[in-house]
């Protein structure tokens, strides 16, 4: 039997941050992504970290971290904001400090509504964890003679007879009592998860084609200022970053945009911005 103790999976369905967190690297760790978490304002904040912006391929990234934490179905958390950015030193405040300048911050950032597992087999799962937990606390028995199994055995059989009796007709009273209401709740909760996760998505949608022409105009003028002292090769890294998330919001101008064709042009123009970068930081760590 397992020690609920040692059991990390375990402790992240419970909403243990730091078992969150210690799933989601030990799954990612291959791709060279590093994760950080808190948990602030009803909302799970993830940072991503890794060495090169390919490692951190948004779409890729985002639903790979969504089945991982819908597997686990952490307890009590539903919204998770997945920030991205390139590595860096060890820092405490990381969210107050891209919250307070996330154009220079991030790469990318998204938020995701965790699809919440049905009623009943959650209900049917907490039982059996339960029982396997006073499995584990159940005293030792001494040996039984023949004697005592010759005297105790009928008595048992009929305990056990009598108990599975009630929990048959219990069981038979609930299902005749609530089993239509327990069957209309679940279909009533996964229409409204179908529905919230339906706004939450349009909504992410319609917040980042809202203008990311000049969200990505204003990225760029920073990006040009910061190439003109570059130097190191983590310089050089993060300038790429810069030119690629202004090509990405470049290329999310929507086509009823006034400048549509000039956005997808200077999309273009980003992207060989950033690989230049990218390839100078080859060149800084020769």
């Amino acid at each position: 039997m397992v020690d609920r103790i040692n059991d990390i999976t375990w402790q992240a369905h419970q909403g243990s941050v730091a078992a969150i967190i210690q799933v989601l690297n030990e799954t990612l760790t291959k791709s060279g992504v590093r994760i950080r978490a808190v948990f602030a304002d009803g909302v799970l904040q993830l940072l991503c970290e890794a060495a090169k912006v390919e490692e951190l391929e948004q779409s890729r990234l985002v639903e790979e971290i969504q089945q991982i934490l819908e597997s686990i179905a952490p307890r009590n958390i539903r919204r998770v904001k997945i920030n991205s950015r390139i590595v860096r030193e060890q820092q405490l405040l990381w969210l107050t400090e891209i919250d307070g300048d996330r154009d220079n911050q991030l790469l990318w950032s998204q938020e995701i509504t965790l699809a919440q597992p049905n009623v009943v087999q959650q209900l049917i799962k907490d039982f059996q964890a339960s029982q396997a937990e006073g499995q584990l606390n159940l005293p030792k028995l001494s040996p039984i003679t023949n004697s005592d199994k010759q005297n105790k055995s009928p008595t048992v059989r009929w305990q056990l007879a009598l108990g599975l009796g009630l929990l048959l007709t219990l069981g038979w009273v609930v299902y005749t009592q609530f089993g239509e209401q327990l069957k209309n709740l679940v279909q009533l909760e996964n229409t409204n998860s179908f529905a919230t996760a339906n706004t939450n998505r349009t909504k992410t949608e319609a917040d980042k084609s809202h203008d990311s022409f000049a969200a990505a105009v204003r990225i760029a003028n920073k990006a040009s200022v910061a190439g003109k002292t570059a130097t190191s090769s983590t310089q050089w890294l993060e300038l790429a970053a810069m030119w690629q998330r202004a090509s990405d919001l470049m290329n999310a101008v929507p086509p009823t945009h006034s400048r549509y064709q000039e956005a997808k042009i200077r999309s273009q123009l980003y992207k060989k911005y950033s690989e230049t970068a990218q390839k100078e930081a080859a060149k800084s760590e020769l």
